[in-house]
Formats: structure tokens, C-alpha cells, sequence
């Protein structure tokens, strides 16, 4: 069908007080909007679904949320009666329509004799991911958008090995997705009456309690090892985080912390911060304030479901300074590997795990330190999914990142985990407080050790169908023509990932390396209307590294946005 036709069929069904029915009256003379709106199904990939709030196929709403979980319900039914037995365990976010629509999952999957587990009220992401294993579900269901802003929500899944699905097991989802009658092929049951009939089982303080347990059991210094009167300052952006963070900072022993007040409940509107991506420096201006107020040491922030986090530090003169995902991820590898080594619990054969657009320099840390650094593609489906073959090889897995504030500490949390990133931070800036030292000061130790190394990362977005069209000739025309000199510099390799590289699959990414620590990668993001680059230059100072980045950098988006 033409997206008008699919416009007049959504009319038609439904009812006419349903607000969404409003929506699509109030657009009826905007074309663009509704081909936006109808134009195709909101996708449902390895990342599951994630999209604006509103009418249409192409949004989050009951109906399209309805549609994708009949079809994991199916996909559930034919793994057989085991795994409808074992189960799906759903989290949400504060966003809008967050509980509802994970009521609703859970009343459906319960329609179809499906076991269900969920909590009376939000919860962080890396305690779902730990709870289905702990659990031993089949499956796990997150209504989340994470970082996105406020007009977007989200619908992540995940499979019994606790990290979201895979490409194999999304195929396989999408088809029994694809094959529901959206209007009526969705059994449906009332979220209460599960509940009652103990089709679907609440959750509470009890695996609360497990998850931090886990989390704290990462610890490397305690006691009189490290300095817990550090002053810090937390804000977890109106999202998950805020009980079980200051729940951590209390079970560790930390006493001079203040939490943002303005953040410190769930707000879907994110009011006081607007975009909550703790990626972006904006999203610390109330952080800095009460920072300079209280005299924090150290400012700390996760997303609205509480897998990333990022930091801003002090530096000499006393200013805070926004580092980067490979900047906290350089500390913590750095903490965790000086830290087993002082503690003498460094395994003989480590690991740790980065994605291609991660900073090298991270593996010249693990090297120093006889640990080794694998690679995989973005998003910790595929470096958490690393950890069965780690096992396999005899190696022990020691942590994982990737440069948009992800990080993993823990094999038992196969997924990016903001609460546990925030207590390793907490308890390094503690540890090297005691000997003197502030996380600055580790952070320029680690550049006169290991290379001055400068990186920014470049989102160029593109919203709608011409903007999707707009990436799609960008990638075309730079995997075409694969320039081998960009400004001064000449390239030495590429590396191309669309027919798979060494025993990774197939990706949509490409990184130009002019030698091994000077290099950029380009690829689309998977979630959201974005062309995404990285770049990396190493030299002999910062300055020098920063002006080799700035100038590969516009050489390359001079190049990039030249494609019409």
C-alpha cells in the first residue's frame, strides 16, 4: 500500500475518540508529514524498535508496540513450552507512555500463556539484563529510549544470554512480527488480571538488592585503601538511577555526595535538562552549579535508563572539564588493570573488549599489562556476546566499553551499565585521592605513558526520508571512492566492514588509518537519523595531536558534506 492508503486504513480502524485518530485528523492537508508517519513500518532490528511517540506505522504507539510483541510472543511459542515457562522479564523508563506501554506487553504475553516478570515502577536497563540470567528467562523486554529526547520512546529485547538479540534471533522476531494483522492478531489481556492470576509475577526489593550486590562485588580498594569523603555531585537526568546510584554510594561508604535536586525524580518531559544524553556537556549545567556550590571533586551523570554515564573532572585550575566515553574509558582501564595488578589479582590470560570505533589506545594499555584487547562491532550485544567465546579460550573477562559512555564491568551484566561505571569511577577518584592524586592528574599520567591522544566524534543529522536518502548516497559515495589522501595526510589502509572483516559479520562502517593511532571511522547510526565519524590522531604533544585531529577532521566533512 501507498503510505496515503495505510493513512486512510489507520483512520478507518480507529475509534473516533482515540487520540491518535485526532493526530491523523489534525494532518490530513501535510503530506510530509504523513508520508513521514506512514511511509514504513518502524523497524524492528538488533536494537529493537525506538521512534517519536505518536499515529502512524511509523511511531511508537499501542498499536505498533501491540504488533512487535505478539510477534516475540510467537517467536517465544515456537521455541516451545520450556521457554514460554521460563518466561520474559520488562523494565521501562520514566518516559511518556513508558508504563503503559509495558503493562501492555506484559498483558500480552500473558494472553499467550507466556510467563511474565516485571516491577511496580522503572527500573535501570543493567538490572534487567542481570535479572534475565539470574532469573533464567527466555527473553527480556525494555520500554526505553534511552538517551533520545523526550518526543521518543523505545522497545529493546533481549535473549536468555542476557545481551540484546542478536541479528540471527532479531530475523527471526521480525518475521513473526511482520506476519500480525495490527488490528487483529494481538491477544490481549488486562495487565491487573496477570497479576492476579500470577501469570505475571511482580519483582522487587529483593533482586533490587541482587543487582547491587553484583555491582558492588566489583570492587577493587576498599576501607582505608581509598578516601570516602571524596565531595561529588550525581545527577541521573529524571531517569532510573537515582535510588539504586545513591543506594551504591551509601552501601560503599561514601559521605560528602550531593544529588542534583531538579533531577534527582522522573521527569518524561526532562524539564531542567532538555536533551538528557550525559554525552552532552549541557546536560552538567546544573551538576557544575551545585558542583562549584558544594566543592565537588568529581560530577557524575547517567541517562534516563541508566546505561551510560559520563563524568566531568577538575583539572589543575579548578575548572570541570566534560570528558569523553574513550577519556572515563581510559580511566577506568586504567584503574581496573593498575588496580588487580596492586591487588594482585590480575588474571594470567585477561581480556577486555572495545568496539572498531573505540579508541586504540586503550589497547596499548591492556598490552602493557599482558591483557588483550578484542574488537568487535558497536553495541554491547556484540561486546558482551564476546564473553562465551573469552570463556571458551580460557581468557577472563575484566571489562568492556565503547566510546558513547557505555561500559561494562561485569560478565554477569551483559550490558552497558551506568550504575556499576559510576561506583568504579567513584571508588578510582577515591583510591588516587588517597595517594594524592586527582583523576586529572591519572588522565595526563596515562597521555605521558601511553601517546597524547586527541579524539572527537561528529554526528551530522538528517531527519525524514530525504535525510535517510541523504546518509545512504554519503556512505555510497565514500566507500566508492575511498579516498586515499585526506588534506596533508595520506592514508596507509582501510578497512571496509560490509562483507564482514576477519571474524566480524558484515557492517555498514569503514575506518581510514593513517597509521595505527592516527585513524577515522564513518559509519550510519543504527537508532537514530545520523551520518556518525570518529576521529583519532596521536602525537608527540596534545596540541600537536589536536591540531593533526582538527585538520583530518574538516578535510573529511568537507569531503562528506560536499554529497548532495
Amino acid at each position: 500500500m501507498t503510505y496515503q492508503q495505510t493513512y486512510q486504513e489507520w483512520l478507518d480502524h480507529l475509534d473516533e475518540n482515540d487520540p491518535l485518530r485526532k493526530q491523523l485528523v489534525d494532518i490530513k492537508d501535510d503530506e510530509v508529514e504523513k508520508e513521514d508517519r506512514f511511509y514504513k513500518d518502524l523497524s524492528f532490528g538488533t536494537a529493537g524498535l525506538r521512534g517519536k511517540v505518536g499515529a502512524g506505522t511509523n511511531r511508537m504507539n499501542f498499536y505498533t508496540v501491540g504488533k512487535a510483541t505478539q510477534g516475540i510472543a510467537q517467536f517465544i511459542i515456537n521455541h516451545g513450552k520450556e521457554a514460554m515457562e521460563k518466561g520474559v522479564v520488562i523494565a521501562h523508563d520514566p518516559r511518556h507512555f513508558s508504563r503503559e506501554f509495558c503493562e501492555m506487553t506484559a498483558g500480552i504475553l500473558a494472553a499467550n500463556g507466556i510467563k511474565v516478570y516485571t516491577f511496580p515502577s522503572l527500573r535501570p536497563t543493567p538490572e534487567l539484563a542481570f535479572l534475565i540470567r539470574k532469573i533464567g528467562t527466555v527473553a527480556g523486554i525494555n520500554i526505553t529510549a534511552s538517551h533520545n529526547p523526550k518526543e521518543y520512546n523505545g522497545y529493546k529485547a533481549y535473549w536468555s544470554d542476557g545481551c540484546q538479540v542478536s541479528s540471527e534471533i532479531a530475523d527471526g522476531m521480525e518475521k513473526e512480527i511482520n506476519a500480525v494483522d495490527i488490528w487483529n492478531g494481538v491477544k490481549k489481556s488486562s495487565y491487573e488480571e496477570g497479576v492476579a492470576s500470577g501469570k505475571i509475577i511482580v519483582l522487587g526489593e529483593k533482586e533490587d538488592r541482587e543487582y547491587l550486590d553484583k555491582v558492588e562485588s566489583l570492587a577493587i580498594h576498599t576501607g582505608d585503601e581509598i578516601d570516602a569523603s571524596i565531595p561529588l555531585v550525581y545527577t541521573p537526568l529524571n531517569g532510573c538511577g537515582s535510588i539504586p546510584f545513591r543506594q551504591m554510594l551509601n552501601d560503599r561508604g561514601f559521605t560528602n555526595w550531593k544529588i542534583v535536586p531538579e533531577q534527582e525524580d522522573p521527569d518524561p518531559d526532562f524539564t531542567t535538562v532538555g536533551y538528557p544524553n550525559p554525552e552532552d556537556s549541557k546536560a552538567f549545567a546544573l551538576s557544575e552549579k551545585y558542583g562549584r556550590e558544594f566543592g565537588a571533586e568529581l560530577l557524575m551523570a547517567t541517562d534516563p535508563d541508566s546505561d551510560r554515564f559520563a563524568i566531568e573532572i577538575r583539572d589543575n585550575d579548578g575548572n570541570y572539564v566534560p570528558l569523553n566515553g574513550n577519556q572515563t574509558g581510559y580511566l577506568l582501564v586504567n584503574y581496573i588493570l593498575e588496580g588487580h595488578e596492586s591487588a594482585g589479582t590480575l588474571p594470567k590470560k585477561g581480556a577486555m573488549v572495545k568496539s572498531i570505533v573505540t579508541s586504540t589506545l586503550s589497547t596499548k594499555m591492556a598490552k602493557a599489562y599482558g591483557v588483550e584487547m578484542f574488537e568487535t562491532l558497536t553495541g554491547f550485544k556484540n561486546i558482551c556476546g564476546k564473553i562465551p567465546y573469552l570463556h571458551e579460550n580460557g581468557y577472563t573477562y575484566l571489562f568492556g566499553y565503547e566510546e558513547s559512555v557505555g561500559y561494562a564491568g561485569c560478565e554477569d551484566i551483559r550490558d552497558k551499565d551506568g550504575i556499576s561505571a559510576g561506583m568504579l569511577v567513584t571508588e578510582a577518584a577515591a583510591y588516587y585521592r588517597k595517594q594524592g592524586k586527582t583523576l586529572w592528574d591519572v588522565l595526563q599520567e596515562i597521555y605521558a605513558k601511553y601517546g597524547y591522544t586527541c579524539e572527537e566524534g561528529v554526528n551530522i543529522i538528517l531527519e525524514g526520508i530525504p535525510g535517510k536518502e541523504r546518509i545512504d548516497r554519503m556512505m555510497k559515495w565514500i566507500r566508492n571512492e575511498k579516498p586515499m589522501q585526506i588534506g596533508e595526510y595520506k592514508i596507509d589502509h582501510i578497512i571496509d566492514y560490509v562483507d564482514g572483516y576477519e571474524d566480524l559479520p558484515p557492517h555498514n562502517a569503514l575506518r581510514f588509518f593513517v597509521d595505527e593511532d592516527t585513524w577515522f571511522a564513518v559509519r550510519p547510526s543504527g537508532t537514530e537519523p545520523k551520518i556518525k565519524m570518529y576521529f583519532y590522531s596521536s602525537d608527540e604533544t596534545m596540541q600537536k595531536a589536536k591540531e593533526k585531529n582538527e585538520a583530518i577532521k574538516k578535510a573529511v566533512l568537507d569531503l562528506i558534506n560536499a554529497v548532495e
